[in-house]
């Protein structure tokens, strides 16, 4: 029968072994315990970084969906990023340290308003970033699995369906689909970041096949089999549970990889296009003003790099609180190496 004992369990997932799991679901100081999704949580509110950067993130995607609106829904910000006006202050931005004046972020050419600019193509940059990180994340988890579990044919043939995406350059990949999914399919930005989710799956399709690999001779995983579980069962019901972790850290590393994807292809005009704009599709259309002008690039620019830090920032705060052990490992040398010097 399946291990009941959920110390037991975490040990024989995990290599946990007893002593470090009363640690983790004692707390000292409170005398509670708590399960293992508190102590996750409890984990990653301790790590500054993830925070500071979790806050600087849902900072950018308040201020980039509330500011112009989304759909229907009105924003707060008085012009929009298609209508233009009189160029004011040269078409610097108007942003001080205690006034924010009538464009903050300064005007384009034609004088339309670039803090509008810079929130729809926040907008753009944002929702291609999700999409193309929950389709890849979606697509890798099942092949990984599968050909972890299965092993025999279907593995080999999904194993070499992936070497054959992996050996492709992705950015050529894109370029291609991009193209398509402007010129052929007429699709918007959703299109396009579906097509995209469909050809960055691969390294986590690799990530969940190793762990699967190794949870399959569990025993609680021969304790389902033995119980009649079929195949699905065990795979959602007790594997993929284990890879969570692994995942969700994928998850955000792959929206940090696709902000800069889609940063690149709207660069080289493979991405979105005009009337539409991006962050990237920005940088490409002002990168000639850098010298005169140099608010119109450093604005998209500090944008991306801020948002890709900030995720990548959160994803390493997730992969410290799902594997404690890289944290009590440093611990252990600090204090075995403070033992010496002593």
């Amino acid at each position: 029968m399946e291990n009941t004992d959920p110390k037991a369990h975490m040990a024989a997932v995990g290599d946990f072994n007893a002593a470090e799991l009363d640690d983790e679901v004692l707390d000292s100081t409170t005398n509670k315990s708590y399960s293992q999704g508190q102590l996750v949580l409890r984990r990653f509110l301790r790590h500054r970084a993830a925070m500071i950067s979790l806050f600087i993130f849902l900072f950018i995607v308040v201020m980039a969906f509330t500011s112009i609106g989304f759909g229907p829904v009105p924003g707060w910000w008085k012009y929009d990023y298609t209508s233009t006006h009189d160029i004011v202050n040269g078409g610097a931005p108007t942003l001080g340290w205690f006034t924010v004046g009538e464009h903050p972020f300064g005007q384009d050419n034609v004088g339309k308003d670039y803090f509008a600019l810079i929130m729809r193509g926040t907008q753009r940059s944002i929702i291609i970033a999700f999409i193309v990180g929950i389709v890849s994340t979606l697509i890798g988890t099942l092949i990984g699995a599968l050909s972890g579990y299965l092993r025999g044919w279907v593995e080999s043939v999904l194993m070499r369906l992936t070497d054959l995406f992996i050996v492709i350059p992705l950015l050529l990949l894109a370029a291609v689909v991009g193209q398509l999914a402007s010129e052929r399919l007429n699709g918007g930005i959703v299109m396009l970041a579906l097509l995209l989710g469909f050809l960055s799956w691969t390294g986590l399709a690799r990530l969940v096949r190793g762990e699967v690999l190794s949870l399959r001779e569990r025993e609680f995983v021969y304790a389902a089999q033995a119980l009649g579980a079929s195949t699905p069962r065990i795979i959602i019901k007790h594997i993929l549970p284990n890879c969570l972790g692994t995942i969700i850290v994928s998850a955000t590393l792959a929206i940090s990889a696709a902000i800069l994807l889609e940063t690149s292809l709207s660069f080289l005009g493979f991405g979105v296009r005009a009337p539409d704009t991006s962050l990237g599709l920005l940088i490409s259309q002002y990168q000639q003003k850098f010298s005169t002008q140099p608010w119109l690039f450093y604005w998209p620019a500090g944008l991306i790099l801020a948002i890709a830090l900030s995720v990548n920032f959160i994803g390493d705060g997730l992969r410290d609180a799902f594997d404690p052990r890289q944290k009590g490992k440093a611990k252990k040398i600090k204090s075995k190496k403070a033992e010496a010097k002593a």
